[in-house]
């Protein structure tokens, strides 16, 4: 990270927060592997969701 400068920092950790939060969301809608760990009662409830 020092290669980066201070300015530049906050707008790449903003953007990874992003797609880390999206990528998440469309582990849950798809019920990829991460949704597979979760116990089957919060399963249910997310599957509802989505």
């Amino acid at each position: 990270m020092k290669r980066i400068s201070k300015k530049h920092r906050k707008p790449i950790l903003f953007f990874v927060i992003i797609l880390l939060f999206v990528a998440g969301l469309l582990d849950i809608k798809y019920e990829g592997l991460f949704f597979q760990l979760l116990p089957h009662s919060i399963q249910s409830y997310l599957a509802k969701i989505f």
